[in-house]
């Protein structure tokens, strides 16, 4: 048997396997992640089902590891109350990458089986263990019954000769593989490494070339561990491990030699890993901002590369470099080693141990229009934000970091790019335009909310600070106020909301007076305001009046009553009983901003 097949087959109840076989396979190593992990307990919970060797079993949160989405950190917590009460290990945030822990720790082994929340749980073949990326649901079934059926691939040889030459990286190998057999040439196949070349790969390389079988589409690509490699993982886990290899004329679809010696340095285009290109061709691409890290090249191996290149220089002005560590023990490597000292002096952004912008929730995304180029193993548009991202190896992007534009660390230049104001968009000029005239008399229907210190996240979350468009912020009026969830859905313009004191107390952000507008509100009434709301109310030219505590009664004012209110004379009507009552009226200041539409309108 091939590699897949004697691994599959020591973990079955048959002793032979052939691809097409469907087998039931014992999974040594079941994890989940703060992506999905949520769902697998739930589904366990929901169809009554318990862990099966909680020993087997780990969380690792590695998507998220700053919590910063609200979702994330619920689900994080969530799983860590079941992990409580059922004793499974948890990863926790400080704990790096998932796959990467699980190798250096000794959790998975040449010969193992391994499954996980990740789609690049197959990066276990760099190591000779057969790794799987599965869906909520099958994850949650693996706890349950500590196995999973698979359908036996068929397998290819792919055997590496010649000499890598000095500039070509382990990302660049994997890149020229892509550039030849593309995003579906090998898809559903388990690919075994082999030939010289292959054997010559570190663990770091074999984990950077290994990670990447996922967007060549392949089921795994599967190395052969050497004594140097059982070495490491001895040094990294304090535990001795076995090889484990092909039989001697092992059958294989299909037998491939590549001869690394005609590779060279690439790079790949945004919105795809398989379109790459020479980085000759793209050389003097600007860009704003570079990566270094995600499961494919956050080892020690890749930040020296950086760091060596980073000595001296620093990063080219207006651009933005982000390191993120695989684990938190390769970031104490890098830190006793004066790598980060390096980084910081260099400007570089670095991090805690994380997936980072890979996954969206951590350092490394990028905005509309930025080009970011990356160690990452995806640039899928809108993977690491709304910006263009161009895939490159370590070396490639600190280079690029220093000198502003794609290059090599060859070819570097005397002095770093800068950028050049000339026909930067930065949006476009609200045009000039006369204000309507501002109504001093205000009918609307009045919301009772009456509630004291109301804060600037109970009118507008924090989670909501990156949208810029003002009609968008209407919808999450009031969504973290107990009790009026709802008022952005059944609110109507002209509606007149009526509260308690310090309205608006808490932050400075202009999105808890804009929300209102874009609603469409008329005016909010409070006994008072915090002072930055009330600046910031009057400049954005939202009616806002303060009211004696008495107006209610003397207006004899219920939820829901239509009341005209006059802003000049600081008149007020109910329009139910027709009682009157008075409060201060707007000031000079007040009614002239008003009048001309706010403090910008000149």
């Amino acid at each position: 048997m091939n590699l897949i097949e004697k691994i599959l087959a020591a973990h079955t109840a048959v002793e032979i396997v052939q691809p097409g076989d469907i087998v039931d396979v014992a999974i040594d190593t079941r994890v989940a992640r703060d992506f999905g992990g949520a769902n697998v307990v739930k589904n366990l919970i929901e169809y009554g089902l318990e862990p099966q060797d909680v020993s087997k079993t780990f969380f690792t949160f590695d998507c998220n590891p700053g919590g910063s989405d609200q979702k994330y950190a619920a689900n994080q917590h969530f799983c860590r109350q079941y992990a409580r009460e059922k004793g499974i290990r948890v990863y926790d945030i400080n704990a790096g990458i998932g796959t990467h822990l699980a190798i250096d720790k000794g959790l998975i082994w040449p010969g193992g089986t391994f499954v996980s929340t990740d789609s690049h749980a197959n990066i276990m073949g760099a190591i000779g263990a057969f790794g799987q990326g599965m869906g909520d649901q099958d994850i949650a079934a693996v706890w349950a019954s500590g196995k999973a059926w698979f359908k036996v691939p068929p397998s290819v040889k792919l055997t590496l000769t010649g000499k890598r030459p000095d500039n070509v990286s382990a990302k660049d190998v994997v890149l020229n593989l892509l550039h030849r057999f593309g995003a579906n040439s090998l898809l559903g196949y388990s690919v075994e490494m082999a030939g010289p070349a292959a054997a010559e790969l570190t663990l770091d390389e074999r984990i950077t070339i290994a990670s990447m079988g996922t967007e060549m589409g392949a089921i795994t690509l599967l190395f052969t561990p050497t004594p140097a490699v059982l070495a490491e993982l001895e040094k990294r886990s304090g535990k001795r491990f076995r090889s484990v290899r092909a039989d001697a004329g092992a059958v294989y679809k299909q037998e491939i030699e590549v001869d690394v010696s005609t590779f060279v340095p690439m790079v790949a285009k945004p919105g795809h890993p398989h379109d790459d290109i020479a980085i000759e061709a793209v050389k003097k691409t600007k860009i704003d901002s570079a990566f270094i890290g995600c499961c494919t090249n956050g080892r020690m191996e890749d930040l020296r590369v950086a760091a060596d290149i980073l000595k001296g220089h620093t990063v080219a002005p207006g651009v933005v470099l982000k390191i993120v560590p695989a684990t938190d023990e390769i970031w104490q490597q890098a830190l006793q080693e004066g790598l980060i000292r390096i980084f910081k002096d260099a400007g570089a952004l670095v991090s805690h141990a994380g997936c980072a912008g890979c996954a969206a929730g951590q350092v490394g995304q990028n905005g509309p229009g930025e080009i970011t180029l990356s160690t990452g193993n995806r640039n899928f548009a809108g993977k690491q934000g709304k910006g263009s991202v161009y895939l490159a190896s370590p070396a490639v992007v600190t280079a690029s970091a220093v000198a502003g534009y794609i290059t090599s660390p060859d070819d570097l230049p005397e002095k770093p790019a800068t950028f050049s104001p000339q026909g930067l968009q930065l949006g476009e000029r609200r045009p000039k335009q006369q204000p309507a005239t501002a109504p001093l008399e205000l009918t609307g229907r009045v919301w009772l909310i009456p509630i004291d210190d109301i804060d600037t996240d109970m009118i507008y979350h924090n989670r909501y600070l990156t949208i810029t468009d003002i009609a968008e912020m209407a919808q999450y009026t009031f969504d973290n106020l107990a009790g009026f969830e709802n008022f952005a859905k059944a609110a109507q313009p002209g509606d007149i909301v009526l509260t308690g004191k310090n309205f608006g107390a808490g932050s400075s952000r202009q999105q808890a007076v804009d929300c209102f507008k874009a609603l469409g509100v008329a005016l909010i009434m409070a006994e008072s305001f915090g002072a930055i709301y009330e600046r910031n109310a009057i400049n954005a030219a939202l009616p806002i009046l303060s009211y004696p505590r008495t107006l209610l009664a003397d207006l004899d004012l219920q939820n829901h009553d239509t009341i005209t209110v006059n802003l000049e004379s600081g008149k007020i009507r109910n329009r139910r009983t027709g009682k009157i009552a008075q409060v201060p009226p707007f000031s000079e200041v007040q009614m002239a901003i008003y009048k001309r539409g706010g403090l910008l309108n000149r």
